[in-house]
């Protein structure tokens, strides 16, 4: 009974918040590294959708979701879009500027390319999951303010 009313009598509300409250100490180094790490695939994504058109355009036609594309338009001019976003967004990253609103461009353009191209398809099993983790890198930098971090 005693149990009860203990569990009855907690404050789920203020348990959450101080739960979303809770801090840790991390390396400004390390947030450096990651930083710069996590840029590169969009970089190098970039170019190879820019450089590489025909190829991308083929593995969107081949995909069991390329109707996603579809939807958005041309896929030819999504491609293209795709890439110059990653490419200056990737390139904010790098660098260190607007932070999370690069991420935050970097994973509106991830998601739906996640959805199209390798969700559904068992040989694209590696890509979705790498697509996923970085995903979870992208959302490291939109939920935390890099800047209050200490040098």
């Amino acid at each position: 009974m005693v149990w009860k009313n203990i569990f009855f009598s907690l404050n789920y509300s203020q348990i959450l918040l101080n739960y979303m409250k809770a801090t840790i100490s991390v390396s400004y180094r390390s947030v450096q590294l990651f930083r710069i790490l996590l840029s590169g695939i969009f970089l190098v994504a970039s170019f190879n959708h820019i450089l590489n058109l025909e190829k991308t355009l083929n593995r969107i036609d081949q995909a069991r979701f390329k109707g996603i594309a579809y939807f958005f338009g041309n896929p030819e001019y999504l491609v293209i879009m795709s890439g110059i976003v990653m490419m200056m967004a990737g390139f904010c990253l790098l660098i260190g500027y607007k932070t999370r609103w690069a991420a935050v461009a970097l994973a509106a353009v991830i998601i739906p390319i996640t959805l199209t191209v390798q969700v559904g398809q068992i040989h694209t099993l590696g890509p979705l999951f790498k697509n996923i983790a970085i995903l979870g890198g992208l959302l490291f930098f939109i939920l935390n303010d890099i800047q209050t971090f200490k040098k």
